[in-house]
């Protein structure tokens, strides 16, 4: 009988960890596919330091967890760490085993990181004015061109996450008679329930996009779609494209590779905030206008406008 008990825990046990990646779809629209993604890629990495160091990792003891946290600890910031612990718990939660990662002792290893770790984060290069009108010049007489150069323009006014910008529907920007758009943007990282915020542009992006769209048509449900061999696919783009065309877009106006490596897929958010810093308008109005729930962001992208305005 006890051979049967323990022949059957072990086929439990063989199935937890190879159908745990199956778990992950379970989260599917109650959170954001990029946090869904990197969930899983980082239980992947701590499955594998496991196997590494021969130990069980689902479930998972507060040791082993507590020496994965402290062997990650020399080559990752804290919130990738963080993260990671976030993943564990999860897939622990998802697979029904018990959570090992509310121990205390767990706290505590988090806490010794967190004090050993002290560092600034990392803050991207802001793609203000100045940049803004070098990389919109710079973009190509293409229908790559065109979509690019829409995008970059309309993430700017509307200090748009990458998520945002990707998502965006047809159907959400509406022509204004002033020759403007306003734009419903639906669901942010922090407006996870979608109850979304109006905003506005300039002219100049509406015209952009207007361009954009006369090409692509208006049969396409994503706002901005790939491309492939001169045909506008209906799909919308992964968050990581928005990255790879800022840099693109920086290569493309001549600028040097420490600054192409500066930018970032934030850098459109955090240019439009510090113009709209030195321009004078007050903290609360560019919270609103960015739809940032706390200060703490917001504050560390305005430093360096703060900086410039007493130059």
């Amino acid at each position: 009988m006890l051979c049967i008990i323990i022949i059957v825990y072990i086929d439990i046990m063989k199935t937890t960890i190879y159908e745990w990646e199956n778990q992950f779809q379970r989260l599917e629209g109650a959170y954001a596919t990029e946090t869904v993604k990197c969930y899983l890629v980082d239980v992947k990495i701590f499955i594998s330091w496991c196997q590494d160091q021969r130990l069980n990792s689902l479930p998972a003891d507060v040791a082993t967890i507590r020496a994965f946290l402290e062997s990650q600890a020399p080559h990752f910031s804290v919130s990738t760490i963080q993260r990671r612990l976030y993943a564990i718990r999860k897939i622990h939660r998802l697979l029904h085993l018990p959570d090992p990662t509310l121990d205390e002792d767990i706290r505590l290893a988090l806490r010794r990181i967190k004090r050993a770790k002290f560092e600034r984060p990392k803050q991207a290069k802001g793609i203000t004015r100045e940049y803004l009108d070098a990389f919109l010049g710079a973009q190509p007489a293409t229908p790559i061109g065109l979509r690019d150069r829409a995008m970059i323009s309309l993430g700017y006014d509307l200090l748009a996450r990458r998520s945002e910008l990707v998502a965006l529907h047809t159907s959400d920007i509406e022509f204004r008679i002033d020759g403007t758009l306003r734009v419903l943007i639906r669901r942010s990282k922090s407006d996870p329930y979608g109850r979304g915020r109006l905003a506005f542009t300039s002219n100049r992006t509406a015209w952009l996009v207007k361009e954009w769209l006369d090409w692509r048509g208006l049969h396409i449900e994503p706002l901005f779609c790939p491309i492939y061999q001169n045909k506008a696919i209906n799909r919308a783009l992964s968050a990581t494209s928005v990255t790879f065309l800022i840099k693109d877009a920086a290569k493309q106006a001549g600028l040097s590779d420490a600054e192409i490596n500066a930018f970032s897929g934030h850098s459109l958010r955090v240019g439009a905030a510090q113009d709209l810093l030195i321009l004078g308008h007050d903290i609360a109005a560019i919270m609103r206008a960015g739809g940032w729930k706390s200060i703490n962001a917001l504050g560390r992208y305005l430093e360096l406008a703060e900086h410039n305005v007493w130059l």
